[in-house]
């Protein structure tokens, strides 16, 4: 086994810290990154911050593989991102594992440049585009936010449907991703076992927790203004607009990427809201 470390960036988010987890149950030397880095057994920690290129150089130290987490908000992440990873390559990061989304191939906007970028930059490579998180109904999130508030979802997604994923499968993809050899060199479409509308998710969550929850329709407009009140106007109209293909069928569709990478089937939503709801 390499004696060398994997850097992950976002290691206290929905993906980074089960990373950081299963890395450290594999046996693997791991340097834990972000903004406010907190120490666990066996793990370095390192102040990490996408704008503060002070913080890159002790984050890179001794790494020859990465897990990226683009910076949350930001519209336009390849600014800060790309010199970061050419500094990681210049440093002797060999492989570069990214979290980009289904939504967003290769060229596109946000994330999708710094995608077309990194087979450029890396020998080794992969890069994860999971679907939406079943932790957006759960966690810190938007939508979370409003069933624990009002009981509601709200979307602009009418009744298209969504290969929902849960983040536990996402990070046991990029563990062998980041682990396997030889590396994937490719993108990887991260989906759960069903395409489901917000609609019959609400229904799961109300049938699991005992709390009546609706799906509440939106325009594409209303849903921009809605989201524009926590974040940059930018950043809002992009998920707007992911919301409004949603409901063009953009993604509806499952795959076997789970099951394939980790011989496991991925897991339901109704498993993974029996397992985390009251």
């Amino acid at each position: 086994m390499t004696d060398r470390t994997t850097l992950v960036t976002g290691a206290t988010g929905n993906t980074g810290s089960r990373i950081v987890s299963r890395l450290t149950a594999l046996g693997r030397l791991v340097t834990a990154a972000s903004r406010r880095p907190a120490a666990r057994d066996g793990v370095r920690a390192a102040r990490f911050d996408w704008y503060d290129s002070a913080t890159h150089a002790d984050a890179l130290h001794d790494a020859d593989r990465v897990y990226l987490v683009p910076p949350i908000g930001e519209p336009h992440p390849a600014a800060v991102m790309l010199p970061f990873l050419r500094q990681a390559r210049a440093a002797g990061v060999e492989r570069a594992v990214l979290l980009s989304s289904s939504a967003i191939p290769a060229g596109g906007p946000g994330v999708g440049q710094v995608h077309a970028a990194l087979a450029d930059l890396f020998g080794q490579w992969a890069v994860l585009r999971p679907s939406w998180f079943m932790q957006n109904f759960t966690d810190q999130h938007v939508h979370a936010d409003s069933i624990r508030d009002d009981g509601v979802i709200m979307s602009a997604t009418g009744t298209g449907r969504v290969g929902f994923v849960d983040a536990d499968d996402i990070a046991a993809v990029a563990v062998s991703a980041l682990t396997d050899e030889p590396a994937p060199n490719t993108e990887l479409i991260i989906t759960g076992p069903q395409a489901l509308s917000y609609e019959d998710v609400a229904a799961i969550i109300t049938e699991v927790s005992g709390r009546p929850v609706s799906h509440r329709p939106l325009t594409y407009e209303q849903m921009r203004d809605h989201l524009a009140t926590d974040m940059p106007e930018e950043f809002a109209v992009l998920l707007a607009g992911l919301d409004r293909s949603i409901s063009q069928g953009a993604e509806d569709r499952i795959t076997d990427t789970v099951e394939r990478v980790t011989r496991r089937p991925a897991r339901s939503f109704r498993e993974y809201a029996e397992d985390v709801m009251p």
